[in-house]
């Protein structure tokens, strides 16, 4: 054997055990630990942030929004309401996450947000003014769980009459529900529509 093939056996070797040692540093060893971690520091949120029933059925994720309505696509009255959704034909499809690309110019746009504000303002009985913009644009992703507690605070008294609570009661839950910015100043305060409707059916057991 030549010095130029010992060479290049030489350097074959090196390369595969440089291959095996980082397989098995990166893609075993430190897989193993973020997920060990993950699941004693985090279970909840390593398992995708899972919400269950009380009989234990799975009922979504607090990470992906959902559609509260009847299979004909008609809102339930009992139930608080989610922004609109661009994924998908029916909305919320996560294997189908996108936006309606509609441009602030579109007028196609302008009309859709002009008939959801018309519907909702009908559907909870106030004026069509006091209906808040993300109630009636959809989300980039079509998959936001989260509504403002504008859109939220708005809905309590048809959600209260629906299930013959008292308005007190559905707003102190709604409150109860409302989440500050992210590290006290980013972005804006929230209310995850699964999380609330998860407490409603509890409240209302």
């Amino acid at each position: 054997m030549n010095t130029s093939t010992r060479t290049t056996a030489r350097t074959l070797g090196v390369a595969v055990r440089a291959m095996v040692v980082f397989t098995l540093l990166l893609g075993v060893a430190y897989t193993a630990v973020v997920t060990g971690v993950g699941q004693l520091l985090m279970p909840a949120q390593a398992n995708g942030s899972l919400v269950r029933a009380a009989d234990g059925s799975l009922t979504g994720s607090t990470l992906i929004g959902q559609s509260f309505t009847t299979a004909k696509g008609e809102p339930l009255a009992q139930w608080f309401q989610s922004r609109p959704s661009a994924a998908g034909e029916t909305g919320y499809d996560a294997g189908a996450s996108s936006g309606s690309n509609l441009g602030p110019n579109s007028g196609d746009l302008e009309k859709a947000v002009r008939e959801r504000r018309a519907q909702i303002a009908a559907f909870n009985r106030v004026d069509p003014a006091e209906v808040p913009v993300d109630a009636v644009t959809a989300s980039g992703s079509g998959l936001d769980p989260d509504i403002s507690p504008a859109y939220a605070l708005l809905q309590v008294e048809r959600v209260a009459a629906a299930r013959d609570l008292p308005a007190a009661t559905v707003r102190a839950l709604v409150e109860k529900h409302i989440q500050g910015p992210d590290l006290g100043f980013l972005g804006q305060s929230t209310v995850d529509v699964l999380e609330l409707n998860s407490a409603l059916a509890k409240l209302t057991r």
